[in-house]
């Protein structure tokens, strides 16, 4: 293939790296799975890095975006649009491994005797399930102890309602708090740099994740279990292209053309088997794409406790799996019960490797028909199911904010045309990036009136 003069040799492209990087780490799993299994400090090490700055960049992020609010009344608006949206598609997702699970029928077969499976297996995650203090203790959680304290607690929303509390406080200031806002937008420009020198190394940790992951729990495990997987990866694609794609449509942008256009966050999250590793980027792809700061930083990380797609599938399908495999038998009122329950359960659940499995514990807790013990059977399947989920919450975040920020009126639609167009090029991100990184949007004018 004949390279243009200028271009970025393919060897040095970052999502190119990650795709050898993660078929190195499964040939390395399958052929070497001692060796494989001593590579996941790799994976937890990038992960670490970008864990290390979430906070930060969610922090100057919001805060430089609400401060820029003319009208505080915004705040509220987005922030409900954006519940409102959140719920409508988890009902979707939820309802959706439902219906695969009846129509497809994974669990079927298998008779499990419940007395043969071993309990304590599960028993770590069933403990993390049970000690949940219900919706206070959830809303104490999210009210961290001391401001300094939201950042070294590990979790998101702490940090944003630090966050959006003192944007709020910028924005009533007025002028006064103008140097304020001026180091905020240093801080983030140069939050996000460093975001870029750890992406870097997102080959490595993709190459480490994927190659424990196949040494500790091998190809061949997966074979059993292959019904359901296909089943849940088949459904969470349905959802993507089907679901989402008709809510892209509908915003006025294609969803095939977003998934290529975050193809590098996609395959880090592929390697990693966490949303989290690519929230960053996503928030800087979206910015890229003429979406407000602002809505932005409001809708992203709220989005990564109230809008995992991908679990709430996961976890409706999941307990049809267990009922079928150990002949449980559900009523509707009982499958309506779980619906309801899920739908509860997956709030606040963070995006990291294996706190679906936590959730999915946490409902089976509530609803016992389907006896928790029986959770065994997918435990070593879990890691597998973990990739699919997490790909499935990042996309669905993704187009959660170009829909608030079009619903707003903050959506600079002839960017995003011209985004998707090139397919998340390096020249054009880095150009958007520039120009994001040292100019604010002014909220109170339509973003198409601001870009240009």
């Amino acid at each position: 293939m004949k390279q243009r003069t200028g271009s970025t040799p393919f060897y040095k492209i970052l999502y190119v790296q990650v795709i050898g990087a993660i078929a190195l780490g499964i040939l390395a799993g399958h052929l070497w799975p001692t060796f494989a299994e001593s590579a996941k400090p790799l994976g937890d090490m990038f992960v670490r890095l970008i864990r290390m700055i979430i906070a930060p960049v969610i922090f100057c992020t919001v805060v430089g975006g609400i401060a820029s609010m003319r009208d505080m009344k915004a705040v509220g608006r987005v922030g409900g649009k954006a519940m409102v949206y959140f719920e409508a598609v988890s009902t979707f997702a939820l309802a959706a491994g439902l219906i695969a699970g009846h129509v497809i029928e994974p669990g079927a077969g298998f008779n499990v005797s419940i007395a043969s499976l071993d309990a304590s297996a599960v028993s770590g995650y069933v403990s993390k399930a049970a000690h949940g203090e219900g919706l206070m203790g959830f809303l104490m959680h999210v009210i961290p102890q001391t401001f300094l304290g939201a950042f070294t607690q590990g979790d998101i929303l702490p940090v944003l309602l630090v966050a959006i509390l003192f944007g709020s406080a910028l924005s009533l200031i007025g002028e006064r708090a103008k140097p304020m806002n001026d180091l905020i937008e240093s801080a983030t420009a140069a939050m996000f740099s460093v975001v870029g020198i750890i992406t870097r190394v997102a080959p490595i940790g993709a190459f480490g994740a994927m190659a424990f992951t196949v040494g500790k729990y091998g190809i061949v495990s997966l074979l059993p279990m292959l019904k359901l997987i296909a089943t849940f990866y088949l459904t969470a694609g349905f959802f993507v292209l089907v679901v989402l794609g008709v809510v892209a449509r509908l915003t006025g942008f294609s969803i095939v053309r977003f998934l290529v256009f975050i193809k590098e966050e996609l395959l880090i999250v592929l390697g990693t088997s966490t949303s989290e590793s690519a929230l960053p980027q996503l928030m800087s792809k979206l910015e890229t794409l003429g979406c407000s700061r602002a809505v932005v930083g409001l809708v992203v990380p709220t989005g990564y406790s109230f809008n995992l797609d991908g679990t709430n599938i996961y976890m409706t399908l999941a307990v049809l799996f267990l009922a079928q495999a150990t002949n449980t038998h559900l009523t509707l009122t009982q499958e309506i019960t779980l619906l309801a329950v899920t739908m509860l359960t997956s709030k606040g659940a963070t995006a990291v490797v294996g706190a679906g499995f936590v959730t999915l514990a946490a409902s089976l807790s509530v609803v016992p028909t389907v006896p928790v013990a029986a959770m065994v059977l997918i435990l070593g399947i879990d890691r597998f199911m973990a990739e699919c989920r997490a790909l499935t919450n990042i996309i669905g975040n993704g187009v959660a904010t170009i829909v608030v920020c079009a619903w707003e009126g903050q959506l600079d639609r002839a960017r995003l045309k011209e985004g998707l167009k090139s397919r998340g090029t390096r020249a054009f991100d880095e150009a958007r990036s520039t120009e994001t990184s040292t100019a604010s949007l002014d909220y109170d004018k339509p973003a198409s009136t601001q870009m240009q």
